[in-house]
């Protein structure tokens, strides 16, 4: 029996306007990116495409998702990630 990797993950994404970012959890990577650039991921992606930036993994899901949280809230941090990966 395998255990499942959890991950915390940062995609951004950038139109004429502005760059948005968005950091969320999964157990399946590439399965959460293509849904979210298909337009069935989070309310707040659908319309754009994103593009993965940052990813983390973790054994279990308490210590990924108080990453998450912690990213989520962090904006600096998260500012500092846009600037560095904006394409």
């Amino acid at each position: 029996m395998t255990k499942n990797l959890h991950y915390v993950y940062l995609i951004i994404s950038k139109n004429a306007q502005s760059v948005k970012s968005y950091v969320g959890y999964t157990i399946n990577l590439k399965k959460r990116i293509t849904l979210h650039n298909k337009g069935k991921g989070a309310k707040s992606t659908r319309g754009r495409h994103w593009k993965l930036v940052f990813k983390k993994k973790f054994k279990n899901k308490s210590m990924a998702m108080k990453y998450e949280y912690f990213l989520k809230k962090n904006k600096k941090l998260r500012k500092q990630m846009k600037e560095i990966y904006v394409f």
